[in-house]
């Protein structure tokens, strides 16, 4: 039997956040998804500086296993970003024990959608991960400047979905955003606690887009 690990995961038969938002992108304007993958390729970069140095090539500005072609601004940027991030006092804290990039998968996620029960494969991947005190979380890039934005943004980019998809993976209580501006290079954090509107509002997000996911890829006669 096939295991998921690093080097196949994005290969891995198992519904990522990210087949999810590709899911709800399949509708929206070209010129959006753009500008959509833009800023998750910076946010991949930074997410490589902290937790992947090894994939960052600073002489070729590449991210290994990107194809996404950053110029030197993106680079010099990100720096600056990972700076502050190792300057806030928590980020410092945190990170000591974390274990980067740890991959959660259930080949039978039980996902209910209005009464509606179903099992899909899934899977995510965890920038910061500390089950020693059931706290995880995941690091944004952004443009805003203020934390009313950041707290904004979560529910317009749909992290709420994705943080309850990964809490409900691993049944985690607590996560965090972190959000380094590449503005103003300031450090934001959007705590979400399992009773918080966040995780509410993101678990009815992911129960929807993937009860379309089921209907669209999966075998009807599963269903349970």
């Amino acid at each position: 039997m096939q295991l998921i690990n690093d080097t196949n995961y994005r290969s891995f038969p198992a519904v990522s956040k990210s087949d999810l938002t590709w899911l709800e992108e399949y509708w929206l304007p070209q010129h959006i998804i753009i500008d959509l993958r833009k800023a998750y390729a910076n946010g991949t970069l930074i997410d490589a500086m902290i937790t992947e140095p090894e994939k960052v090539d600073y002489f070729k500005l590449s991210v290994q296993g990107e194809d996404y072609q950053y110029n030197a601004d993106e680079f010099a940027a990100a720096k600056e970003m990972k700076k502050a991030f190792y300057k806030d006092p928590f980020c410092a804290a945190f990170v000591k024990q974390c274990k980067f990039q740890h991959i959660s998968y259930q080949p039978n996620f039980k996902v209910n959608y209005e009464g509606f029960e179903f099992t899909v494969p899934a899977k995510c991947k965890w920038d910061l991960f500390r089950p020693d005190i059931d706290l995880s979380g995941d690091i944004k890039s952004t443009a805003c400047t203020t934390q009313k934005q950041v707290e904004e943004v979560v529910r317009h980019f749909a992290y709420d979905r994705s943080r309850a998809w990964y809490m409900d993976l691993e049944n985690r209580s607590n996560d965090i955003l972190i959000f380094i501006s590449k503005v103003n290079f300031k450090v934001f954090k959007v705590p979400v606690k399992r009773d918080s509107s966040i995780y509410r509002d993101g678990k009815t997000k992911y129960q929807e887009i993937a009860f379309k996911w089921w209907y669209l890829f999966s075998d009807l006669t599963k269903s349970s």
